[in-house]
């Protein structure tokens, strides 16, 4: 028993023997293959951004094209104001008219009332 015991003691606890893990490749040869990644990197991320456009190019159409919308939004509210300003001159006229309206009819039923007590 102590014999199997001494023989797994010997690979296992303090008394181990101590191991090291060393790379098969030479350290060039990371080096290379670390510029490569990175270089793979730098040009998936120039692809990204620049989209195969350049991005001045983009820029200037994006300016041109919000100029237009600016414009648009600019003739939309001016119609918006003049259609309130005329919504708000036909709702006084409407007002005066029924104020007219009302008055037409309580002249006509005096009127009516007089003749009506005449005869």
């Amino acid at each position: 028993m102590k014999p199997v015991r001494r023989k797994i003691r010997k690979h296992f606890g303090l008394t181990a023997k101590q191991v090291s893990v060393r790379s098969q490749r030479p350290w060039y040869f990371q080096w290379a293959i670390a510029a490569l990644f990175v270089g793979i990197g730098y040009s998936a991320a120039y692809w990204q951004f620049t989209g195969g456009e350049n991005l001045a190019e983009k820029l200037k159409q994006a300016i041109f094209e919000n100029q237009g919308l600016q414009t648009k939004l600019i003739q939309v509210d001016q119609q918006i104001k003049i259609e309130q300003a005329s919504q708000k001159n036909l709702n006084e006229e409407l007002k005066l008219v029924h104020d007219e309206n009302f008055k037409l009819k309580e002249d006509l039923l005096f009127y009516k009332n007089m003749v009506g007590n005449k005869k």
